[in-house]
């Protein structure tokens, strides 16, 4: 096991799940997340950070004028703290491909939805106007698709068509909670890796939807 796996994570608000990560390290864990970037500035996962003694940038991305610029400042915000691993926890910016490039094989992103299914946004609302029997989350490798990069672990929960769309926000939020501290600390412990476009645990190829856990 590695002694330490730095990890940077890039947020754009609330940060729920940086601090299920943030909660996640201890003396078990390799995970030692190093800084939390934010591209907006009243980003509440940045006090997150701050209470955790975590350091943290702002990098205002309507000051730039291209996403190619943003990013390579972003690269170079990132690449200064040198994390083995950079991930996504609520980053609302589509990435140029030059930065997903950059960080081939270690930046991971968790999406509310069991990919491949329902890519995008409003997912929860779309899997039960589908009629999905299942709803739940992904954590999977950033790759130059959008939600389309090698499933590492998904978790799984039953639709109730009764329930109110918030109950199952909730519900795969929390799931979310679960599998996303879950899938870095395979990384950090060196178990996860990317390898010819597979998600590989433990040196075997995972199945295409990943490690599933269901509730």
């Amino acid at each position: 096991m590695p002694s330490t796996c730095d990890v940077v994570v890039l947020i754009s608000g609330n940060g729920s799940n940086l601090q299920a990560l943030i909660d996640s390290q201890g003396a078990d864990n390799p995970l030692r997340i190093r800084a939390v970037v934010s591209n907006r500035a009243e980003a509440y996962g940045l006090q997150r950070a701050a209470q955790a003694g975590i350091e943290t940038r702002v990098l205002d991305h309507k000051a730039f004028t291209s996403r190619d610029a943003f990013d390579a400042a972003l690269i170079e915000t990132i690449d200064a703290f040198s994390p083995q691993l950079v991930v996504l926890a609520g980053f609302m910016r589509i990435l140029t491909s030059a930065f997903v490039e950059h960080y081939h094989g270690r930046l991971l992103n968790i999406h509310p939805s069991l990919l491949p299914r329902h890519k995008g946004l409003d997912t929860h609302r779309r899997a039960v106007e589908a009629g999905d029997s299942e709803h739940g989350c992904s954590v999977h490798f950033v790759t130059a698709e959008l939600d389309g990069g090698p499933v590492a672990v998904q978790a799984a929960i039953p639709i109730d068509p009764a329930e109110p769309i918030e109950a199952l926000t909730e519900r795969v939020h929390a799931q979310e909670h679960r599998i996303y501290p879950l899938a870095v600390r395979w990384f950090a412990e060196g178990r996860l890796r990317l390898q010819d476009d597979r998600a590989m645990l433990d040196g075997k190829a995972l199945p295409p939807n990943g490690y599933v856990l269901r509730s």
